[in-house]
């Protein structure tokens, strides 16, 4: 394979994904593991780059998106940490040391979301674009993205899970999955949160279902609350939630009405369906992100 390669990690709550290569076009290797314990989780990602550095060459340096919470502060004694994460076992988790010692190369540290964006504004969705949302709904919630040119980070970094949203108890008297909020949106919107009001998995409900109406009300009012504060000049939705192709559509409609001809703009107005949209990298947008990540 022609030209320098980079390794990548996309770490979820549920499954890690692991990369060599050099782009989308250029992928040398990849793996899948469940999201076990750090203790054997992380040996596994390192043994998978060991093993592609002695097949393809030497690797120039690692980018890693991870779920979080994590520390991004450069100038902390706990940069490339997960920290007070609801993932169990995973708080305080070093996961940037284990790899920069092992392989010896530069890495790069991000969120889950903020890297899906930074291969979304690379090759995919955003590309382009100078502001802009990515947001996942999967097994947690998380938004990350680029306003002015410049990846969201600030105090600490974007937590767009877990805004707090309008919830009627008689209409829904699910109180939220949560153990942070309980009815944040990551605790009424989320995979397990749909799971654990209905009792059975997103995947196994119909298409007219009450959960998706509540479901894109949700949604609808998260991606409402980014447009009026952020601004962003394109809304992404990707994760294994928005695999249902009928959701997007209800997004839409819904967004259109909240927003009641509010923001003046012909992207909102004339062409909701190239304003709020699904990933250009499709699932892969995590790990090529991260793939990003390594190569900026």
């Amino acid at each position: 394979m022609s030209g320098p390669l980079y390794g990548a990690v996309e770490a979820g709550g549920t499954k890690f994904i692991t990369m060599v290569g050099s782009g989308p076009d250029g992928i040398a290797e990849q793996a899948r593991f469940d999201t076990a314990t750090p203790e054997v989780v992380i040996p596994q990602v390192v043994d998978f780059f060991r093993q592609a550095q002695a097949k393809h060459g030497r690797l120039h340096g690692v980018g890693i998106g991870s779920f979080g919470p994590v520390d991004l502060d450069l100038k902390s004694s706990t940069y490339g940490y997960i920290t007070a994460t609801p993932k169990p076992g995973w708080s305080n988790t070093d996961l940037v040391g284990p790899v920069r010692e092992a392989l010896d190369v530069p890495v790069a540290f991000d969120t889950d979301v903020n890297a899906a964006a930074v291969g979304e504004h690379r090759w995919g969705a955003a590309k382009g674009l100078d502001t802009f949302v990515y947001m996942t709904i999967g097994t947690g919630i998380g938004g990350g993205g680029m306003v002015g040119g410049q990846m969201l980070h600030g105090l600490v970094h974007p937590e767009m899970g877990h805004m707090r949203l309008p919830r009627n108890p008689e209409v829904d008297p699910f109180t939220g999955a949560c153990p942070f909020h309980g009815d944040c949106l990551e605790g009424l919107a989320s995979g397990p949160a749909i799971e654990k009001r209905w009792g059975t998995s997103a995947k196994l409900l119909d298409a007219d279902h009450d959960a998706w109406r509540l479901e894109a009300d949700y949604l609808s009012l998260a991606v409402v609350n980014l447009v009026t504060t952020l601004s962003p000049q394109r809304v992404i939705l990707g994760g294994g939630v928005m695999h249902q192709s009928f959701l997007l559509p209800m997004i839409r409609e819904r967004v259109l009405k909240l927003l009641n001809d509010y923001v003046q703009s012909p992207a909102i107005l004339n062409d909701i369906d190239s304003y709020v949209v699904t990933p250009g990298l499709g699932d892969k947008a995590g790990i090529l992100g991260s793939l990003a990540l390594a190569l900026d």
